[in-house]
């Protein structure tokens, strides 16, 4: 098993493609390579080297892909989202304890100034004119020594803080060997060889297209194909330039491209592609079956996170294997069921648990979650995902949501996930995200937001009829609230917490 990202990423045919991008020539694993040792030796001459803290905030693109890639194999990397404010780089950039800023030679944004009162080296990255894609050169006013030495097994690649939705986020670590497992297991469990095309379209400040779509690639000695970020209108076209064999998207992206399959029907005859990947979120039974059928391919749905540098379990590829409604069967770490409050493992539903080598060795200074969220059993370290859900008989997970998700009525429990389903089998809706709203008397209530299928013309009574006829009536949402949106977080996904607030139905504290 590699250990580190240089391991991963060696010895690769030197001439295959491994980065490309709209209108780019490719760039070659040779290419890559010298990129790297270009890199070093930039970092290492403005004083950055080994253990040093490097903020990336980069478009998506194939620039940002290569700049993880090369920076992880010097120093250690902090992607962050660049559509943050200046408040916002002003915590994560302190709260980080980063020294240098990577920004594009032109940018002149809240980053650069948060990165400046703070006192950080200022990295310049410019792309030479004609350069293939992912090609390009550092230069910064620092000079100094850094650490030259390569980063080892137990060295710190990535760190990336946790979407708290509720509280301040936390900081989660990722080794060196966690980055090399879960991309290794990524590549075992999707059978990539270096024939395979990836096209990204994930955010690269998430750990979901910088191990899944990028990481994983490149350790088969495959290529990825780096679009500029996520736009349905221009999917197929794209499609058509870089002819995949696989995307990877988060379930909200995949509805959108379904909603423009249609008029795009020779294009995906012409791009045959092997599967298509879900993660970040659950993946409605009834867009996993959609998809399938419009792209005559498997639709392979995995289970992620960030403390476990992305993935645990993933259905298996075979045609027929995958079960709509479920996420996979372990696909990489041990994953087992433990009791919510209590540190033991049980049966039946409860807490998922996983125990691996991609899984993070603990939040940096964090005492208290780290408490809360690992715990010693049956002679392994447990890492709590805050998921609730279950294994079939056939060994595949199936989540029943996240256990703050789930909504409390006035001491029933409901699952938000299987409320999604049954008004997702009403034919006028297109998008639906339940959640818990405020209630004097039952604490919560159940609410849900939706939107319909074009030219749909659903009422929020037909809605309500239809759950009342499918489920408990305890279930069954008060509210349903019909939009031409669902507010989206910054990776795609829609976020149930807060949403009651977001859409005006409570009183903001």
């Amino acid at each position: 098993m590699h250990e580190t990202m240089s391991a991963l990423l060696s010895g690769h045919d030197g001439a295959a493609p491994a980065i490309g991008a709209p209108g780019r020539d490719w760039l070659s694993y040779e290419g890559l390579r010298t990129l790297t040792a270009e890199v070093k030796a930039a970092l290492n001459g403005m004083g950055i080297g080994k253990g040093d803290r490097v903020a990336i905030v980069l478009p998506n693109g194939p620039e940002m892909a290569t700049a993880f890639v090369s920076i992880a194999q010097v120093a250690t990397t902090a992607p962050l989202n660049p559509a943050y404010r200046e408040e916002e780089y002003d915590f994560y950039l302190s709260d980080l304890k980063a020294k240098a800023l990577v920004v594009m030679a032109d940018y002149d944004g809240p980053a650069l100034a948060a990165a400046t009162k703070a006192g950080m080296t200022i990295v310049r990255l410019s792309v030479p004119e004609g350069a293939p894609a992912g090609a390009f050169a550092l230069s910064s006013d620092a000079s100094g020594t850094g650490d030259a030495a390569s980063p080892s097994a137990d060295d710190v690649a990535l760190i990336l803080h946790t979407s708290g939705t509720t509280s301040r986020p936390k900081i989660v670590p990722l080794l060196q060997s966690n980055i090399a497992a879960s991309a290794e297991h990524i590549k075992v469990s999707l059978e990539l060889t270096a024939a395979d095309r990836c096209m990204n379209v994930m955010p690269l400040f998430h750990i979901h297209g910088l191990i899944a779509a990028v990481t994983a690639s490149l350790a088969a000695g495959a290529s990825v194909w780096c679009a500029p970020g996520f736009d349905a209108l221009r999917f197929f076209g794209w499609m058509k330039e870089a002819q995949p064999t696989w995307y990877t998207a988060v379930p909200t992206m995949h509805q959108a491209i379904l909603s423009r399959a249609g008029r795009n029907a020779d294009v995906i005859a012409a791009t045959p592609l092997r599967f298509l990947r879900s993660s970040s979120a659950s993946l409605p039974a009834q867009v996993m079956v959609a998809l399938n059928e419009t792209f005559n391919a498997p639709v392979v749905e995995a289970y992620g996170m960030t403390e476990a540098a992305h993935q645990m379990a993933c259905n298996p590829l075979a045609s027929g294997t995958q079960k709509p409604g479920a996420v996979g069967i372990p696909a990489g770490p041990q994953m087992r069921i433990a009791h919510e409050t209590e540190n033991h493992l049980v049966d039946g539903t409860g807490e998922v648990v996983i125990s691996g080598p991609n899984v993070t060795p603990g939040y940096e200074g964090n005492p208290e979650a780290n408490e809360k969220n690992f715990f010693e059993a049956e002679g392994e370290r447990w890492f709590r995902t805050g998921d609730q859900g279950a294994f079939d008989g056939d060994g595949y997970l199936h989540l029943t949501g996240r256990l703050k998700e789930i909504i409390n009525r006035g001491g029933e429990k409901i699952s938000p996930l299987e409320v999604d389903g049954v008004l997702l089998d009403h034919p006028d809706v297109a998008q639906v995200v339940t959640f818990a709203m405020p209630h004097p008397k039952l604490g919560e209530e159940v609410a849900a937001a939706l939107v319909l299928k074009d030219g749909a013309t659903a009422t929020e009574k037909d809605i309500r009829a239809f759950a009342a006829e499918r489920m408990a009536d305890f279930k069954v949402p008060r509210k349903v609230i019909i939009l031409d949106e669902i507010p989206k977080g910054a990776t795609g996904k829609m976020q149930r917490i807060g949403l009651a607030e977001k859409l005006g139905l409570v009183e903001k504290a």
